[in-house]
């Protein structure tokens, strides 16, 4: 069987996080949606997306194919209706493209002009990510149907006896290398899941739904509400609540962070804060890349967005609905800007080019002290995001 997750105009919605990779790579609950995907039917997934992005994202096109929207977040019910299209049928939502089951023959036709043949209605809509902020509002919905895939059958690493812990213990899932010591987790609120390697420090207090995924870490004393998801090999402090850390990434000392989506190979530094509510308490409104204005958001609690490979410096602050694009260097007193084009350097009292070369530098320092590098693919796609961005940077 084989899938290729098509990137539909809700790409461009899910910006900035989306400037580096396909909507299938987004994690929002433990997993990514391709992970998800091919947890639900055990296929080969790949993607569709935009050409810049394809050749580190390569599109695999066999025999049988069923092309599937990438904002999908699949579910037992929608999984099953795919599955039981005929070839060369497709399947829509109020004229919103869902899937199609296509031969070789006609999925490249449908690459070419999207038209789709057979048209089949769904009576119900599909839960999807139509908006950046959905990543972290629908994060508590996809913690519980992740825990349930990931866990299903499986028997739990003990919970070491210097643990206090609230609600059901079978919420409370971790899997082997994990370390949990001397720390407080609340079932009670929701599944608790601690991946492969990872470690929550002493003093620490977790309230469910929460992730840590593999090789991550929750530094001592840290206070964190659920919905929460750290991705792999992240380093998190200090207070979080209702956000999502995609991996790679570190907020390791004290400081708030909520309702925020932060991207791969960010670091926030000591004591950044970002406010989440508005101090009239009125609803959010936040950078929209397509429409290239700010929109209103539908959100009283609306954080901070940063895409891959941004930094803050200590003592950052920012506002209520803030964007910060793709490898920013951001520092100084004050509140930033509600909107941060990529390769922005500076702050507050006025922002410059961050320059290409040493933005690469930079990145290349970052990912080394993980064992990664960062490829000619890599820089080819970076090169690509700081020529598209450049009409925004105008200081």
């Amino acid at each position: 069987m084989n899938i290729i997750l098509f990137d539909t105009n809700l790409w461009d919605e899910l910006l900035p996080i989306t400037f580096t990779r396909p909507v299938g790579e987004i994690r929002v609950g433990i997993l990514t949606i391709a992970q998800k995907w091919q947890n639900y039917v055990r296929a080969n997934v790949s993607y569709s997306t935009r050409p810049y992005l394809q050749k580190k994202y390569p599109q695999k096109i066999e025999k049988d194919n069923f092309i599937i929207n990438s904002a999908i977040l699949p579910d037992k019910s929608i999984v099953s209706e795919i599955l039981q299209l005929e070839i060369n049928t497709s399947l829509t939502f109020n004229n919103i493209f869902i899937a199609a089951r296509y031969d070789n023959r006609h999925t490249k036709i449908f690459f070419e002009s999207h038209e789709l043949i057979n048209k089949k209605e769904t009576k119900s809509k599909p839960d999807m990510l139509t908006h950046v902020c959905d990543i972290f509002s629908k994060n508590g919905t996809e913690i519980y149907k992740d825990f349930e895939i990931l866990t299903k059958g499986r028997k739990s690493e003990p919970l070491s006896e210097t643990n206090a812990y609230s609600g059901p213990l079978d919420f409370i899932f971790i899997e082997k290398g994990a370390i949990v010591e001397h720390s407080i987790l609340n079932s009670k609120t929701g599944p608790i899941y601690i991946g492969k390697n990872a470690e929550i420090m002493e003093g620490s207090v977790i309230r469910g739904p929460f992730a840590l995924c593999e090789h991550a870490v929750v530094k001592m004393a840290a206070k964190i509400y659920g919905p929460t998801t750290i991705g792999p090999e992240s380093k998190v402090g200090g207070e979080v609540n209702n956000s999502v850390i995609l991996g790679y990434s570190n907020k390791a000392h004290d400081g708030f962070l909520g309702n925020s989506v932060i991207g791969e190979w960010c670091n926030l530094g000591a004591d950044t804060n970002n406010s989440n509510l508005k101090n009239n308490y009125a609803i959010v409104k936040m950078w929209n890349y397509p429409k290239q204005k700010f929109i209103s958001t539908g959100l009283q609690f609306a954080g901070l967005i940063m895409g891959d490979h941004s930094k803050c410096g200590i003592n950052t602050m920012f506002n209520t609905g803030t964007v910060v694009g793709i490898s920013c260097n951001l520092f100084g007193d004050g509140f930033h800007r509600n909107f941060v084009p990529s390769f922005s350097w500076g702050g507050p009292q006025g922002y410059t080019h961050y320059q290409f070369e040493k933005a690469i530098e930079t990145a290349q320092l970052v990912m080394q002290r993980r064992n990664k590098q960062l490829n000619d693919i890599d820089i080819e796609i970076l090169q690509h995001i700081y020529n598209e961005t450049e009409k925004f940077r105008n200081y």
